[in-house]
């Protein structure tokens, strides 16, 4: 199936994390297509546990490949997902997303974000009757700003404990680094065998370290391309520990779907406020 452009006409209205929310919530973004049409999106593999609150018509999603008509998406939340996820939609889709950082989506999610990675899973499984009411309030409400407040206010009651301490330092010891931290070592900073670290990142964050260290390199590696600063290719896969450029193509087929150079051509075709960039992460 031959892809089509990506929405041209939109509403798109964006929240920052409040101080309240920093550390769980990264930023809500209300989303909603203006003129019809077939559309699009192909999306790199994020570091972020969204949630999308639909209340226009379905969009089509799948990770990994091209969506089918099976493929029909409502309102759900989604765990992290080491590859490319496609988008499409017929111009009637309507939504906000709420990104959570992925130590933040387990204060929100709790254990079920182990059921979240790879997968989407429909709103009232994962938040039950509570998830159902808040898809009916946002949909019911007059503006984007009134559904932020009461996605903050929905948020700010879930909130339970966080990610255990061992986990959180090794999560921010490898943001801190790009992903270049060995986790040999800091399973050995931490007092905690290899396995055992393995072991807890799959079941507080859904991915294990070295999934996750993986995609904050790559993510390091776009915001490098996008800024312009590093000297082309080669320069940005020195800058961040890939063997070569070869190396940092095939990361870039896995996890963009493409190689770096058409992903950079595409890239420059979207409108930019549908091109994701991933914050820094250090304080997350």
């Amino acid at each position: 199936m031959a892809e089509s452009a990506a929405p041209f006409a939109f509403e798109f209205v964006q929240r920052a994390r409040s101080p309240q929310q920093a550390g769980t919530i990264i930023a809500m973004t209300g989303y909603r297509e203006t003129a019809g049409g077939r559309f699009a999106q192909r999306q790199t593999a994020p570091l972020i546990v969204p949630l999308i609150i639909s209340f226009g018509t379905p969009f089509l999603i799948a990770l990994g490949r091209e969506p089918e008509a099976s493929d029909r998406q409502l309102s759900f939340a989604a765990g992290l997902y080491p590859g490319p996820v496609y988008i499409e939609s017929d111009g009637g889709a309507a939504c906000v997303q709420v990104d959570f950082t992925p130590l933040g989506a387990y204060r929100v999610f709790g254990g079920a974000v182990t059921e979240l990675a790879g997968r989407m899973v429909a709103i009232a499984d994962v938040l039950g009757h509570d998830g159902h009411r808040l898809r009916e309030r946002l949909g019911a409400a007059p503006s984007w700003q009134r559904r932020f407040d009461l996605i903050e206010d929905f948020v700010l009651r879930r909130i339970g404990r966080p990610p255990s301490p061992e986990i959180v330092f090794a999560y921010r010891r490898l943001a801190q680094t790009g992903g270049a931290a060995r986790i040999t070592a800091l399973a050995g900073e931490i007092g905690w065998s290899r396995k055992h670290l393995v072991d807890r990142f799959r079941s507080e964050l859904g991915l294990p370290p070295k999934a996750l260290a993986r995609l904050m390199r790559f993510h390091r590696a776009s915001r490098l391309a996008q800024s312009g600063a590093a000297g082309g290719w080669a320069g940005i896969a020195a800058e961040t520990g890939y063997a070569d450029q070869a190396h940092l193509a095939r990361e870039f087929v896995e996890f963009a779907g493409e190689p770096p150079t058409a992903w950079a051509r595409r890239l420059a075709l979207t409108d930019s406020r549908l091109v994701r960039v991933e914050d820094e992460l250090a304080d997350w």
